[in-house]
């Protein structure tokens, strides 16, 4: 067993996703923490285990286990990527996939039309999901989990330039930016004042991604005036992007400061009603 098992989730290979539902308007998602790819795919796949997890986002689940709304994805986005729209969620060519020939070889159509399959499941079963809590609370935010890397040139090459890789990036791209404000503001510096190693959070809005992901999209457009999505992108700091090994210290630390933000989300949610 691992050192680290306790900060990972180790789910049945057949699941999709699991989804926890408790006393609050605040939901967690980590939609590309999943590495399991279903068994009649794997003599398509071009790439092994190592060079998948590079683009995967491990470890994101851990970050909002204290919150009692959270839905964990359990596929690879190698197979399915949610965080796309349906149309381009499988990786069919390098330039969807960071350059990277997903496939050896292609596709059948019964493998693709499967996992659209998921992809169409998992949006119905994520608006099942809020309408309820919209209907309990009024209204709901969502923190979406994610990661991404910063030494892309190799494991001892540089990192990307501070200018354009904060600690945690904000995305508010698909987001009625004047209408959420007091919720998102708080949040944002809610995160800033959290010390790790003697130093602040660098928290910045729309540097290394604008929150344009799928699922940000699609609960903006169903939920317009009452569904808070934000995209917030952990640079990987808390781990090592090429050997996928954490820093334990950091992992618990960005928890605490999740937990802790909980707080300032339910009263700024509360304070606009």
């Amino acid at each position: 067993m691992p050192p680290f098992q306790e900060f990972i989730v180790d789910p049945d290979p057949a699941d999709w996703w699991s989804a926890h539902r408790g006393a609050s308007p605040i939901i967690g998602t980590a939609i590309h923490n999943g590495l399991h790819i279903r068994s009649d795919l794997q003599d398509f796949l071009g790439l092994s285990a190592d060079q998948r997890l590079r683009e995967e986002d491990p470890f994101t689940e851990f970050f909002i286990r204290d919150l009692l709304n959270r839905i964990v994805f359990h596929r690879s986005r190698f197979e399915i990527d949610i965080n796309r729209a349906r149309e381009g969620a499988i990786y069919l060519t390098p330039e969807q996939a960071w350059g990277l020939k997903v496939w050896a070889q292609k596709l059948p159509d019964h493998a693709i039309a499967s996992s659209l399959g998921v992809h169409d499941a998992y949006y119905a079963m994520l608006e099942t999901y809020l309408r309820g809590i919209e209907q309990q609370y009024g209204a709901f935010v969502l923190l979406d989990m994610h990661s991404y890397n910063h030494r892309r040139e190799g494991p001892n090459g540089p990192e990307t330039p501070f200018e354009k890789a904060p600690q945690i990036n904000i995305g508010t791209s698909s987001m009625d930016r004047e209408r959420w404000a007091p919720v998102l503001d708080a949040f944002i510096e809610q995160l800033r004042s959290f010390e790790f190693r003697g130093q602040h959070m660098d928290v910045r809005e729309n540097v290394a991604f604008q929150g344009k992901g799928e699922q940000t999209r699609f609960v903006h457009e169903r939920f317009p005036e009452t569904g808070c999505a934000i995209a917030i992108e952990f640079k990987k700091f808390f781990m090592d992007e090429w050997t996928g090994e954490p820093d334990i210290e950091a992992l618990k630390a960005m928890r605490e400061m999740i937990r802790l933000s909980l707080p300032v989300l339910h009263e700024t949610l509360r304070a606009r009603s």
